[in-house]
């Protein structure tokens, strides 16, 4: 090996750090009985070309400084200690070891038995340690300058109460983008930061993209053997790194820069960058997984053990590891980890995959958990979005409504009650009412907003939304694992037939719940999110899980045929609509109140006979159909000056029973409503506006719903005690229409 200059190096921080005149390596490991730095040419190189005993260790922490290195060195970590995995003990200095803490990863995995601690196919499974070097076939940390040119880069800091966030993948984008974007850049950081992806992003409205997991990640073994690979990413590697593959100019730092760049672009265009991120679990899986980072670094650290038999790990997760937050260098990673990115990447918040696992101790769930603790107190992390996907596998890990402030949440109450409803299921009525106002039952009472809730309909994980109205069952065979994967309990409804048909009247129907889907989504209170594709009606043919799909199954189809392209105009006029009208984005609950001391309230609930919604409706099996008057004169709501933030009054019908109902509009006989939406319309928002007078009937159709918007009158006097009464019956579905909406 040959020779090179050490100096004694510091402790902190963690990690490869770039110091102009040389690069300090710092390594935690609490249980290790020696570390040693290795050092490579090049990518292609199966062994170190140098190997460094680090001989310094303060504070758990190993730590040299090499005057010689320079940015762009690709490095790894060989960790001794004891192999004792009947007392937690993993270590294997055989096995090359990734930096918890690299900015940069460089390559793949090449699976073998050498990437495993202990002897594949020994009778005693992982008891048995495996002396090969691995070095050939593992990913290279890669040292890096963090310098870069932010140009002014200003954060757009847009309100949450006013965001409307669209879920996507780097990736599935932008790769088979077919017009005004060079092929090397498809499918990349540096596709997505393209001026023809923006200038989409900025026509559609949204403004923020919630990324699927950027992490380095890789490929479960058991999928590469099947010709798969974890297209999804929720199988992290590295904290710190940008997944390499999706970078277009190379994988030794020039990943780090792209992805600058791209987070410049889109904030240049008022788009902000919120990531997925997996702190719960890492790719290293349970007991007989590979040893590639922590595993070998220190096992009994960084993941949650069995108590009883630390051989075995407990999994909250279902991936067969849990990460370790309740120990306090496993807890600083994840922090640093999330201050990086927001400071030196520039990104503005996070979505915690399985959150509700971040936050358990030896009880379960706690409010009070130390991670908790230390974002709260963060002068950085308390003022970007958090949104917690709020459950995980393990028992009492379904937490909907219990995160603390100011943490927002992935409501899948939410996405449950307006599928169940739209679908024409029975007692879905008041569960609605609760979901269109911003979710005040799980929300208001901890002293949070509206935009606590995260309302989606569909997301990455489940059917889209075309396929939601297409498909009964999942269809996941491409999957390769039986048709087992993927959740069974969709409450997706076909509309008669499974799967593509040329039946008009099914596909107008699908056409139509789609519409209802988004036009509740977006006028509903809390935070919208689109998965990306919906707006035009992408499929997966039936797939409900196509993490492993890194195919056209899961890319975007940017060849959009007419009907599609209605749908997506249709998509944008909702948002903007939403964005122009304060009334569907109220940063503060609806509480029924009295405006001004006149009769009518903030909102207020109709039957289809123009009278306030009784107790026995709201509790009636069979009604299917509301009125949700929304007062635009509210004075509440102040603008950062202090000034009332005022709109129109609206009233959004909806009716989920397959018969049409009319609808009669309350107040007095001179106001003037004006029907701007209508779901049976297949362009939804009306050309010409049609107008009703105050106890007109309004032709609402079946599965259909209206939005109608007060012109005329008084907005205290839309609420006067001259209602028009009209008795109206609610028939349960017919057998046939019962036997369709389950075939």
């Amino acid at each position: 090996m040959t020779p090179v200059r050490t100096w004694l190096g510091y402790s902190y921080p963690l990690g490869a750090t770039w110091m102009d005149n040389g690069v300090n390596f710092a390594l935690f490991s609490d249980h290790a009985t020696g570390v040693e730095l290795c050092l490579f040419e090049n990518r292609e190189a199966t062994e170190e070309n140098i190997r460094v005993p680090i001989s310094e260790y303060t504070d758990q922490v190993w730590h040299v400084f090499l005057p010689d290195a320079r940015p762009g060195q690709l490095y790894g970590f060989r960790v001794a200690g004891p192999y004792d995995p009947e007392h937690g003990l993993r270590f294997n200095s055989s096995k090359l070891l990734l930096d918890p803490y690299a900015k940069a990863i460089a390559g793949k995995v090449s699976w073998a038995d050498e990437m495993f601690g202990y002897v594949i196919g020994d009778k005693k499974e992982d008891l048995t340690q495996d002396f090969r070097d691995d070095a050939w076939g593992v990913p290279k940390s890669v040292v890096i300058d963090t310098q870069f040119d932010w140009q002014g880069d200003r954060k757009p800091s847009v309100p949450l109460d006013s965001s409307v966030i669209y879920e996507m993948h780097v990736k599935g984008f932008s790769k088979i983008w077919q017009q005004d974007l060079p092929e090397e850049l498809r499918g990349t950081y540096a596709g997505l930061g393209s001026a023809v992806a923006i200038d989409y992003l900025k026509k559609l409205g949204v403004t923020a993209i919630e990324l699927l997991p950027v992490h380095a990640h890789i490929d479960d073994k058991v999928l590469v053997d099947r010709g798969l690979t974890n297209y999804w990413g929720y199988n992290t590697i590295g904290f710190f790194a940008p997944h390499a593959q999706y970078s277009g100019s190379g994988q030794m730092g020039e990943q780090v820069s792209e992805f600058k760049s791209m987070v410049r672009s889109l904030h240049a265009a008022g788009i902000e960058v919120i990531l997925d991120v997996v702190y719960n679990h890492t790719a290293e899986g349970n007991h007989l997984g590979p040893t590639l980072c922590f595993r070998g670094i220190d096992n009994i650290a960084y993941y949650r053990l069995n108590p009883q038999n630390p051989r075995f790990y407990l999994d909250f997760t279902g991936t067969g590891n849990t990460f370790n937050l309740l120990h306090p260098r496993a807890l600083q990673l994840v922090a640093d980890s999330l201050r990086y990115w927001v400071e030196d990447m520039h990104v503005d918040g996070f979505r915690f995959d399985l959150a509700s696992a971040l936050a358990r101790n030896h009880e379960g769930f706690n409010k009070l958990h130390p991670f908790f603790q230390v974002i709260q107190q963060d002068p950085v992390l308390s003022q970007v979005k958090l949104i917690a996907e709020p459950w995980d596998v393990g028992e009492g890990g379904y937490q909907v409504g219990n995160f603390p402030a100011p943490w927002s949440e992935w409501n899948g109450k939410y996405r449950d009650a307006v599928r169940s409803f739209w679908k024409g299921d029975e007692r879905r009525v008041g569960e609605m009412g609760y979901r269109l106002t911003g979710s005040p039952d799980l929300y208001q009472h901890d002293g949070r907003r509206p935009y606590a809730s995260i309302n989606f309909v569909t997301a990455h994980d489940g059917f889209t939304l075309n396929d939601l109205v297409c498909y009964n069952d999942k269809h996941n065979e491409l999957n390769d694992d039986g048709n087992h994967d993927g959740d069974n309990n969709n409450l997706s409804w076909n509309c008669g037939v499974e799967g593509p048909t040329d039946d008009p009247q099914i596909n107008a129907l699908r056409e139509r719940q789609r519409r209802n889907f988004l036009t509740t989504l977006f006028l509903s209170q809390g935070v919208p999110m689109l998965t990306g594709g919906d707006e035009w009606g992408r499929t997966q043919k039936g797939n409900n899980n196509a993490y492993c799909q890194d195919n056209e199954i899961s890319w975007f189809d940017w060849t959009r045929d007419e009907k599609q392209n209605q749908f997506l105009d249709f998509t944008r006029k909702l948002i903007w609509f939403r964005k122009a009208h304060p009334a569907f984005r109220r940063p503060k609950f609806l509480r029924g109140r009295r405006i001004r001391g006149s009769e009518i309230r903030d909102v207020m609930w109709f039957n289809p006979g123009g009278s306030e919604m009784t107790d026995e409706e709201w509790a009636s099996p069979f009604v299917r159909c509301l009125g949700m008057l929304l007062s635009g004169d509210t004075v509440d709501v102040v603008s950062f000056e202090g000034e009332p933030v005022r709109d129109d009054t609206f009233l959004l019908l909806i009716n989920a029973h397959y018969e049409p109902i009319p609808f009669v509009l309350p107040g007095q006989e001179n106001l003037e409503w004006q029907l701007i939406l209508d779901t049976m319309d297949p362009d939804g928002f009306l050309a010409e506006p049609g107008k009703f007078a105050s106890g007109d009937d309004v032709d609402l159709g079946g599965r259909a719903c209206c939005l109608l918007q007060l012109v005329k009158g008084a907005q205290a006097q839309a609420r006067a005690e001259s209602w028009k009464k009209r008795p109206v019956e609610f028939p349960p579905l017919s057998a046939e229409e019962e036997r369709a909406r389950h075939r």
